[in-house]
């Protein structure tokens, strides 16, 4: 091998290196920090701002380094930065870093992304366009664009074996061992390449054409689409993650499946232009977006595969239009590194808007509406400056006035369906933890009139309005449900304690007596707001209540055993559950809070994940035993809904041995019978996915 073809190789496999670290320790540390913050599907929006944010700082690095230094001291400089970041390994964040309280999230997720993985990073994301410019000026010539393809196949592998191959096989701890291995050995590629630029130094020359033509510097109209096609593919990105997290589960393979679509689309954009033709994707828009304006209207019937299947064909659709456009737009070599940089300023640009500004405007997830419209308006905006049109009959029509008439159509859909979730709303609230709206609900029967909080899709209590229904606890916690019988069996004691993690709308109060004690674990500050001031179940208990703000697990590893009576877990954001409460670690805590005759009750109610397997292996290891009580009426009462409970106890007498709950007990399903361990370090969602 020549040295020509060496220093291709070691360039190439520096690049594709680097990618690939770079985004497998994306999911590796949102996986450490995710149950410190709730299992909130925000946690990863906010990872992902963090990403893009040092991703630019990143490539501007890059441009800066290789427009104003010699290849010399560009050299040096890199090499001192590759040992500095070595220092900065392991990566793994404290324990020190769980936060006390709920406030301010997403500063604390950037500060703590910052100290423990901020350095590592940001030499990894200056790598791709570093790499290319001095590959560009060691084979003048040749393109360095097919480098940024090889760097984002690097990305989208990474991608693909952390949910199917490093996270069911490794530990959180030994994930990050392994990637500070690979990270070491890729800083001795990237110091041979810098000892490569150091020695030819006074051979070197500026990048020449890679014989498409040097077309100059780009015209501002040109810079400006650098920026809005990535910013709006970042936007339909995000809006898409979070929609599937926060009504499915925050868990990796649902954060990296639209990532990696997101990335395959710059790998076929920019190794092989040929893949994006306008003139068949601009078309595919139209009924991809249909698509996702029926799964908008329908999300409630449509099953997780479903929704999947529609979001990733969507966002692999609009991706390669958002992709395929700007890298029609590149420039010569010479001006690489600076498209780079605005292409990650229009990605951290549209991951801001989705991560910081819209919880603060927006009181809907409405960020996916606003991104279509966003992609509508800027491909018609391309087709009219570019005069496109297809010839028919003899004559030439442009494409731009069929675009702007979809455009229109599209945006009164998109209007119409957030009017919709906002009919009836007499509250509506939004913070780093979602959605929240209090809705009242109108009947004939003035009686029946009642007022819910929804959370995203999902209900999360209700409450009748009349004086006489006022105190019936609705919904999961009615008193046929497994947890109204429970608190029933127990009612021959003197006085309970009862702890809750989830507050909701305070439903469960209403089996407060008045020596009673009811301890509300809530992360939300607005669901403890909206509780206190939209319903009246904690105001009018007999219990004394006890309300502690912050996620349910942190606080409990902090306080002394509280000696429950019955534990009742239901804090579920949506149908989306916080993987940290379903863990061997989770329930051992539980446990050591619960007497020993006493009850963990835990609430699987569930549109798409059967958890009984996961509290079925639990149990198992902590040698406790459960049993399974669902429940439904057909037709449903009003302000019921059906339910599915598991209690979990080590009292014989609670389980076996007495006549109220044999009724109710169901034998367990045949999908159930086998158990699936979730530790701290490991959980698989594929095996509890309903089929």
């Amino acid at each position: 091998m020549n040295r020509t073809t060496s220093a291709m190789w070691i360039h190439a496999l520096t690049v594709f290196a680097g990618a690939f670290l770079l985004f497998q320790v994306q999911p590796l540390i949102a996986k450490f920090i995710l149950p410190w913050f709730g299992g909130s599907a925000a946690v990863w929006t906010t990872c992902m701002l963090f990403f893009q944010v040092a991703l630019v700082a990143g490539y501007g690095y890059a441009h800066a380094l290789c427009r104003l230094a010699s290849p010399r001291i560009q050299a040096a400089v890199h090499a001192a930065l590759l040992v500095a970041a070595v220092a900065m390994l392991p990566i793994v964040p404290g324990d020190h870093w769980k936060p006390v309280d709920s406030g301010e999230p997403i500063q604390r997720i950037l500060l703590l992304l910052t100290v423990c993985l901020g350095l590592p990073f940001f030499v990894l994301a200056s790598t791709g366009p570093l790499m290319q410019a001095w590959f560009a000026r060691l084979h003048p010539g040749v393109s360095p664009y097919r480098l940024y393809a090889l760097s984002n196949v690097g990305s989208f592998l990474a991608l693909l074996s952390f949910p199917f191959v490093v996270e069911p096989m490794l530990s959180r701890q030994s994930q990050a061992a392994m990637w500070a291995g690979g990270f070491i050995g890729f800083v001795l590629l990237s110091a041979v390449c810098a000892v490569w630029q150091w020695r030819t130094a006074a051979q070197l020359a500026e990048p020449a054409s890679d014989g498409e033509g040097d077309r100059g510097a780009a015209s501002l109209g040109t810079q400006f689409l650098w920026l809005v096609f990535p910013a709006c593919g970042t936007v339909l990105l995000l809006a898409t993650n979070n929609k599937l997290c926060q009504e499915v589960a925050a868990v990796p393979f649902l954060w990296v499946m639209p990532l990696a679509i997101y990335l395959l689309t710059f790998v076929l954009c920019f190794e092989r232009p040929a893949w994006y033709a306008r003139g068949i994707f601009t078309w595919l828009l139209v009924p991809v977006i249909a698509a996702w304006c029926y799964a908008l209207y329908s999300q409630a019937s449509l099953s997780i595969q479903l929704q999947v299947a529609i979001s990733s064909a969507g966002l692999f659709v609009a991706c390669m239009v958002c992709h395929g456009e700007v890298y029609g737009l590149r420039p010569s070599p010479r001006h690489l590194t600076a498209f780079y940089l605005m292409i990650a300023i229009g990605g951290a640009m549209g991951g801001f808007a989705v991560a910081v500004v819209a919880p603060l405007v927006l009181r809907l997830y409405s960020e996916f509406h606003w991104g279509l419209l966003m992609l509508a308006s800027i491909v018609t905006w391309v087709h009219f400056r570019d005069g496109t049109g297809w010839t028919t009959l003899g004559r030439r029509w442009p494409v731009w006035p069929v675009a702007l008439a979809g455009l229109a159509i599209l945006a009164a859909v998109l209007i119409y369906h957030l009017r919709t979730g906002m009919e009836g709303v007499v509250l509506a609230s939004r913070n780093f933890y979602g959605v929240l709206r209090v809705v009242e609900i109108e009947q004939d029967d003035p009686d029946y009139r009642a007022r819910m909080l929804i959370h995203g899709t999902t209900n999360h209590g209700l409450e009748f309005l009349s004086p006489e229904k006022s105190k019936l606890p609705t919904m999961y916690f009615n008193e046929p449900s497994g947890v109204g019988l429970t608190l029933d069996f127990f009612t021959t004691r003197s006085s309970l304690k009862v702890g809750v993690l989830g507050l909701g709308v305070g439903t469960l109060a209403t089996y407060g007596r008045p020596k009673d004690t009811f301890r509300f674990y809530e992360l939300d500050p607005d669901v403890v707001a909206i509780a206190q001031t939209q319903f009246s179940y904690l105001k009018e208990c007999k219990a004394k209540i006890e309300i502690v703000q912050g996620d349910g697990r942190l606080s409990l590893e902090r306080e002394p055993p509280q000696d429950f009576d019955i534990l009742i877990l239901d804090a579920f954001s949506g149908d989306s559950p916080p993987i940290h409460l379903l863990t061997r670690e989770a329930f051992e805590l539980y446990l050591r809070h619960v007497k020993v005759p006493g009850v963990i009750a835990v609430n699987i109610s569930n549109r798409y994940l059967d958890f009984f397997p996961v509290i079925l292996a639990a149990a198992e290891y902590h040698g406790v035993g459960m049993i399974f009580i669902p429940w439904r009426e057909d037709p449903m009462p009003l302000g019921y809904a059906s339910s599915m409970w598991i209690l979990v106890s080590r009292n014989r007498d609670f389980l076996y041995d007495q006549d109220m709950l044999s009724h109710a007990r169901r034998p367990f399903r045949e999908s159930s019978l086998v158990p699936v361990p979730w530790t701290d370090d490991y959980a698989s969602l594929f095996r509890i996915l309903m089929r």
